[in-house]
Formats: C-alpha cells, structure tokens, sequence
C-alpha cells in the first residue's frame, strides 16, 4: 500500500515540476521586461560589454518629445518599416532574408528584436541566442507600447564606437541635440546602424551617403514623420 501511495504521488510532483517551470519561465521575462515600461534602463548588456572591455562609453539619456520628429522615422525607414504593424516579428522580411542567404549574409531583425538583443544579450549569431531573443521578443511586445520600444532603442543603439543614442550620437557628430536633427543628420545616422564602427555619420563614406539618400526616399514614401503619430 505504501509502494502504491508512493507512486501515485510521482505524477504529481512532476506535474509540480512542470508548472514550477512554466511560471518561471513566464514569471522572468516579465521581470527583466516591465520595469522599463516606466523607467529607463541605467545600462544595457552591450555597454557593459564595452565598459569592461575599456571602452569610453558616451551615453546621455533623452526623451522621446526631446528627440527630433526625423530621427524615429529615419530609423523606422531604414531597420523596419513594417515596425507600426508587427507583433515583434517581420515574417515577409524573414522569408525574404531566408532566400536572400542562399547566396549572402543578410539579416532580418525587427526593431524589438534588436532592442531585446542590446539589452538583454550578446553579440553573435547561435541558435541559442537567436531562441532567447524570439522568447524576450514576444514578452517585449506584449508589454511595452510600441512608441517606448522606440524610444529605449533610440537611446541605446550604438552609432558610432562607444557612443550609444541619439543625444550622444548627434552631438558627436554633428554638434547638436538630438532634439536639432536635421533630416539629412538623421537618415546619416540611421545609415550606420547596421555597422557602427566602420561607418561615420561626420564623415560619411559614398555608401553611407547613398544609404541615406534612400533612407530619405524611404521617409517619403512612409509618408514621412506621421507615419509614426499611431504607434
């Protein structure tokens, strides 16, 4: 009777286990995640990074009605235009990246994937971190408003080497707050987001100016800065 007692009590504690791990699996995404709803991030993994590796970090945090209307757009236009409607995920973007990888390297990430990676993450390209970013993905979406996904990742994107965010990017390049952006200031540095460190928003090689002129183009045809006034 005891041997029967003991093993009815086995299904149990593993279904203890079982929800055991389901909530911790919900219950920390939720924790590294909510807090900035309200509050701006004091750091991210990638400046911690830099910092210990002896990188003089620039970082000033602005928010988002002192940042200029051109930037978020200028982003938007160049990293993820589809960034208003996604759920976290470009599926079009993605299939394309796919079949575009046959032949050469080229990413997909939407913008709260980035933002999740730069916060949370390391660089690289493993599996194992690809997985950790869906799953934070899908947390980041549900909880923050999509205009405060944007105005973390403003603040955070590195520019240039060491500089992360628009207050600190526009003043190093091109003297002046972020809230002076020109349009043109901002397409350049929405142009170097996808190699910060080899690219210059001051001194912008032919590429990068090509890159901005068709991000420019892009702002346009989005319909320019409103096309962000519902997110």
């Amino acid at each position: 009777e005891a041997k029967m007692k003991r093993r009815a009590r086995r299904p149990q504690r593993w279904l203890r286990v079982v929800a055991a791990l389901i909530l911790l699996s919900l219950a920390v995404p939720v924790v590294l995640v909510l807090p900035w709803r309200w509050f701006d991030p004091p750091t991210t993994a990638f400046i911690s990074q830099a910092r210990a590796d002896g990188v003089d970090i620039q970082q000033t945090w602005v928010d988002w009605e002192d940042i200029s209307v051109n930037l978020p757009i200028a982003v938007v236009a160049a990293e993820d235009q589809n960034f208003p409607h996604h759920h976290g995920f470009d599926v079009k973007s993605i299939r394309s990246a796919l079949e575009e990888n046959r032949k050469r390297q080229r990413g997909a990430s939407t913008i709260s994937q980035q933002l999740v990676k730069n916060l949370f993450l390391w660089p690289g390209h493993s599996w194992i971190r690809k997985g950790i970013e869906a799953y934070l993905t899908v947390f980041t979406e549900l909880l923050l408003p999509k205009r405060r996904i944007l105005e973390i990742y403003l603040n955070i994107a590195e520019l240039g080497p060491g500089i992360y965010g628009a207050e600190a990017g526009s003043r190093h390049f091109f003297g002046v707050p972020a809230s002076e952006l020109s349009p043109r200031q901002t397409a350049l540095l929405a142009a170097v987001l996808p190699n910060p460190k080899a690219r210059s928003a001051a001194k912008p090689s032919a590429q990068v100016d090509r890159r901005a002129d068709w991000i420019l183009r892009q702002v346009q045809q989005l319909g320019g800065p409103g096309h962000l006034d519902g997110i």
